[in-house]
């Protein structure tokens, strides 16, 4: 329940700080989360990958029983009395085998690939969707109830989101699985074991493995981790820095993702790209820790995330050289000879075929350019269709070749297999594939692909499905996401160009911004607590999408899975932001920006907050509206404060929201808009001008009659006594903490009762800490009791901690019993918060146990 800090000097349980906007009243209590993850994989068949995410982080799906039965199985029984449990894969082999169908048999039939069926039986697949489940249910036979049961237990193994509660458990960014079909590389691999090898204290190892797209430089890095994990018992972890992206992860996101696998919560992570980098050194300087980075863009990238000096092994991709890090180990893979691709083809599909049609195998790799990617879509291609000849593939695979041009060498023979599968695929999927090319970031979900290929949803899915299985397409399971691999991102995104042309491509885009804002503003406000019924601005230029919601069932339903959504969609709805910007809707941008401000608040480690500030302000100007200007760019300032610590261009944010308030005369605005420089001016030192800019802004506030000003109006009184404290003035301080307490005293009308308190505890927290400053030690007790049970009742520990704290100090002045108890249980609690305050709490406790001993000797001399 925090409100915004204006970005001064108060930290949690010195003062609270509130940005408000238009019809804002309460905030609802704040809900801990850990950060979703990215996935990456390499290519291949049936190659599952580690993590997921904007970050290689894998969450399995969320534990628990099932109603239908223990640990969420269930039983049921088929047409001839055989009881099943729910597995799916036992089920479907059941069903299949009763009915006398061999493998190869039922995917002709439903249209589902071998390897597909194989994974289902297996239960490597457990939970197919619907689409694929009612072919098979076709193909097999089945009346309505049997076909209902399947569908059941198919739903029982689909992963169901999973929201954390807390900061990921240590070790989570886990190594993607191992290649299963990986081949050659033998000399670069014994060249890592040695370095590995020689890793020891202050001799940290780095091996950056480059070279051109396609090489495998991802499944031989994950190779290699696989092999050297025993020689790194202290933790493996896998990073994809996405240096292919438009957007590449910055080192400070990818710092903060290595520090929550620690298990650090998102809380205490430092908020400068330095300390955290320092703070990952500190953490990892003595660990034999195995670091994969994956995808790297540069050296300004990668140099904060290497360990500290110690027996660490990291090993970096990237398409670059990297020639800027110094000291590392360099291994330039090339591409794969001969008798290299054609074994790997062999391993993708078996020796039988290879053996048949050997001169065809060698010709095949030929035509790959030994390219062990390219290799790999084809070997999955012939996987798929155990029938075809591989002479026929290879015929095929020459006559594309020769319609492309235009291209280097080394991406030849790649664009022509992936020019032969694309022509493979039905229409409805190629137009899938090529339009998904146009999503923003790392991964998109089944919406946006059925939103930008204009599809219904369940069309959508099954297309996504068909792509992954044909290795088009790779897919995270859990999260229900899917990505391309960066070649083929550029080969599709080419074949929009080519068969869409951009009046089809801007329609899919238009349509894509339109949802994807409206999703994200529903979402958004779910966190605002006033809000009810549609959001702002209705279904916005009232024009229903062709197919409607592409996945109605799917809107998030409480503040758990808006979140969620939220942060997995994030490159999406920002993306849809600036394209609703910069075409012109932006009535749109400032309804989203203005859904988004009480989520900004609890996600203030996100940098992009200024960028939809800095939009949603201008659109404001753009709409000639003062009054929203003057709303938007207090809401910048804060961003530049408190999300990129710029206090420079926070005041010109803070100012430029001042001029808006004052031409429009709007004083809860003038009065946020000089809270808000106050900020940046004690960011910057300026001490006696903060509190300068902090005093007009009470006074502008007490003049105001709105519930809205006297919410602001403790904010900035709270915040200025805590400034007058710091600075050596208590009176002053402890008169202008009594002046806030007698607001909430008086009450704020349209106001709930636990808001209230909640700034009344904190006004005599600092009532507390002011007679304390004081050393009115009996005087300053009662208050930060009172704050303190405040605190706990709200479940508020980053504001109870602190306050303890407070409280212990008070205790220990006056001699009292319960001082040692006090700090020990301040100290317990600022270390889980991970707060700096923990090193406050552990020197009160040896100059507690000091003081005692220095009595307890004097005591013993008396005595004598």
């Amino acid at each position: 329940m925090r409100a915004k800090s204006y970005g001064g000097c108060a930290k949690p349980g010195d003062g609270v700080h509130t940005r408000t906007r238009r019809n804002l009243r309460a905030r609802g209590p704040r809900t801990r989360w850990s950060l979703p993850c990215v996935e990456f994989t390499t290519p291949g068949p049936g190659v599952p990958c580690g993590s997921t995410g904007r970050t290689v982080v894998r969450h399995t799906s969320a534990g628990g029983s099932h109603p239908d039965g223990p640990d969420g199985q269930g039983t049921s029984t088929v047409r001839d009395g055989t009881p099943l449990t729910g597995d799916f894969g036992q089920r479907l082999r059941h069903l299949r085998t009763r009915a006398g169908l061999s493998q190869e048999t039922l995917s002709h039939t439903a249209g589902v690939s071998v390897r597909a069926l194989a994974d289902m039986e297996r239960g490597r697949t457990r939970g197919p969707q619907r689409r694929t489940v009612q072919v098979l249910a076709e193909a097999l036979g089945l009346d309505d109830t049997e076909a209902a049961d399947l569908e059941k237990s198919a739903a029982v193994g689909r992963p169901r989101p999973r929201t954390a509660t807390g900061p990921a458990a240590p070790g989570t960014l886990a190594l993607p699985r191992d290649i299963k079909d990986f081949t050659a590389r033998g000399p670069a691999l014994a060249a890592l074991l040695e370095l590995a090898q020689a890793t020891g204290p202050d001799r940290p190892g780095v091996s950056v493995v480059a070279g051109q797209p396609g090489l495998g430089k991802t499944a031989f890095a994950v190779h290699a981790a696989h092999r050297l994990a025993p020689h790194f018992p202290d933790g493996q972890f896998a990073l994809d820095l996405h240096g292919m992206d438009p957007e590449p992860t910055t080192p400070r996101d990818a710092l903060a993702r290595l520090l929550g696998a620690l298990g650090i919560a998102d809380a205490a992570i430092p908020a400068g790209t330095d300390d955290r980098a320092g703070l990952w050194r500190s953490m990892t300087g003595d660990r034999r820790i195995l670091l994969l980075l994956d995808n790297a863009v540069d050296e300004s990238q990668v140099g904060p995330l290497l360990p500290g000096a110690g027996p660490a092994l990291t090993i970096v991709t990237s398409r670059h050289s990297l020639a800027g890090l110094e000291s590392v180990h360099r291994t330039d893979l090339a591409l794969l000879r001969r008798e290299e691709a054609v074994e790997l083809l062999t391993r993708i599909i078996g020796p039988e075929r290879v053996r048949a049609e050997a001169q065809a195998a060698r010709d095949l790799a030929d035509l790959c350019g030994h390219l062990p990617l390219a290799v790999r879509i084809a070997g999955q291609r012939l996987l798929s269709r155990p029938h075809e000849r591989l002479s026929k593939l290879v015929a095929r695979l020459a006559a594309e070749g020769r319609r492309l041009d235009g291209l280097q060498a080394g991406s030849l023979r790649v664009r022509a297999a992936f020019a032969l599968s694309y022509r493979q695929l039905p229409p409805d999927t190629r137009t899938f594939l090529r339009r998904a090319a146009l999503a923003a970031g790392a991964d998109f979900s089944p919406e946006t692909g059925a939103l930008l290929a204009g599809l219904p949803y369940d069309d959508a899915v099954a297309c996504a499905e068909e792509l992954t299985d044909a290795g088009l397409l790779q897919s995270d399971a859990a999260a229900e996401r899917y990505r391309f691999h960066d070649l083929l991102r550029l080969y599709a995104a080419e074949q929009v160009a080519i068969e869409d042309g951009p009046e089809i491509r801007d329609a899919a885009l238009d349509r894509t911004t339109r949802w994807m804002l409206r999703r994200a503003t529903a979402a958004a406000l779910h966190f605002d607590v006033e809000h009810e019924g549609s959001p702002p601005g209705g279904a916005h230029d009232g024009d229903p999408e062709p197919h409607g919601d592409p996945d109605p069932d799917g809107a998030p339903a409480g503040r758990e899975e808006a979140r969620a959504w939220l942060e997995a969609e994030r490159a999406q709805w920002l993306a849809a932001l600036r394209r609703a910007h910069e075409t012109g809707r932006h009535q749109q941008v400032l309804d989203t920006a203005q859904a988004m401000h009480w989520f900004s608040d609890i996600n203030q480690h996100w940098e992009q907050w200024v960028e939809v500030f800095q939009r949603s302000a201008d659109s404001a100007r753009l709409l000639g509206s003062r009054r929203d200007e003057a709303i938007h760019l207090n809401y910048l300032a804060w961003s530049y404060n408190m999300c990129v610590h710029d206090p420079h261009n926070a005041l010109t944010s803070a100012d430029a929201a001042l001029a808006a308030a004052l031409d429009c005369g709007d004083g809860l605005q003038e009065g946020w808009a000089l809270g808000y420089g106050a900020g940046a001016l004690h960011r910057q030192g300026l001490v006696p001008e903060a509190q300068a800019r902090l005093r007009a802004a009470a006074d502008c506030l007490a003049s105001q009659k709105s519930a809205q000003a006297r919410l602001a109006e403790l904010t900035i009184l709270n915040s200025l006594g805590t400034l007058l404290r710091q600075a050596g003035q208590p009176v002053e301080a402890l008169e202008t903490h009594r002046r806030s307490e007698r607001i909430c005293r008086a009450g704020i009308p349209g106001r709930t009762d636990e808001l209230i308190a909640l700034y009344h505890a904190v006004a005599r927290q600092q009532i507390g800490n002011d007679l304390a400053a004081l050393e009115r030690w009996s005087e300053a007790e009662p208050p930060l009791r009172q704050a303190l049970a405040a605190f706990e009742t709200a479940q508020m520990p980053a504001w109870a901690g602190p306050a303890r704290l407070d409280l212990g100090h008070v205790l220990s002045a006056l001699g009292h019993p319960e001082a040692r108890a006090t700090l020990l249980a301040a100290r317990d609690d600022l270390t889980g918060l991970r707060s700096p305050r923990q090193a406050e709490a552990t020197a009160a406790l040896e100059a507690l146990s000091a003081s005692s001993a220095l009595s307890a000797s004097e005591e013993t001399t008396d005595a004598r």
